[in-house]
């Protein structure tokens, strides 16, 4: 039988050095020694911390590469953020120009189709004349003669008629003794606007 001496030391002659080599082993620890415990779990615990924290390393790297990312994007998007924010202030100033510039133009028109109304109104309705027109705002004054009370009468149903105006009242009316040749009737209408 061959043996090998794997521990490299010389081969002990005689039964004290065995048992001298035997108490060598021992002083480093038998398998269950509280001192073999003890280093085993420092060992484990170390390991298992120098684990964690290369981990936690790595991930606090991680968030800090994705916190600066982030960072750089923000700022990218802050200046996308002062653009925009500056063109829609152009856009509102110009879409409140383009109102203003639409609300003057209704109103310039207003006026002209209130006289253009009354004016087809009155020519379309037989031996009426009108003298004078006011525009009272949410109302008209409207002076005239008329050749009968029918022409007055007539006036007033083509007025309903257009659409643009409602409660239509008549002031005053009177048989005009300045013109002795013919019947003539002095009227004052008053007219509220309506939607058209």
């Amino acid at each position: 039988m061959i043996r090998i001496n794997l521990l490299g030391a010389p081969k002990p002659k005689g039964k004290r050095a065995v048992v001298v080599n035997a108490a060598a082993v021992l002083e480093v620890g038998e398998v269950g020694s509280p001192n073999l415990k003890i280093a085993i779990v420092l060992v484990l615990a170390a390991c298992f911390n120098g684990w964690t924290w290369y981990h936690l390393d790595k991930h606090a790297r991680t968030i800090a590469k994705n916190m600066e990312a982030a960072e750089q994007r923000n700022r990218s998007l802050a200046d996308v953020k002062a653009k925009y924010l500056e063109r829609q202030r152009e856009a509102d100033n110009y879409k409140r120009r383009v109102d203003v510039i639409d609300q003057l133009r209704a109103n310039q028109s207003g006026p002209v189709e209130l006289l253009y109304t009354i004016g087809e109104t009155v020519n379309n309705t037989e031996a009426v004349w009108l003298n004078t027109m006011k525009d009272q705002g949410a109302s008209v004054d409207i002076e005239g003669m008329a050749l009968s009370n029918d022409a007055v009468a007539n006036l007033i149903q083509n007025l309903e008629k257009t659409g643009h105006f409602r409660n239509i009242e008549i002031k005053e009316t009177y048989q005009d003794d300045n013109y002795r040749d013919m019947q003539a009737f002095q009227f004052t209408l008053t007219c509220e606007k309506g939607k058209s």
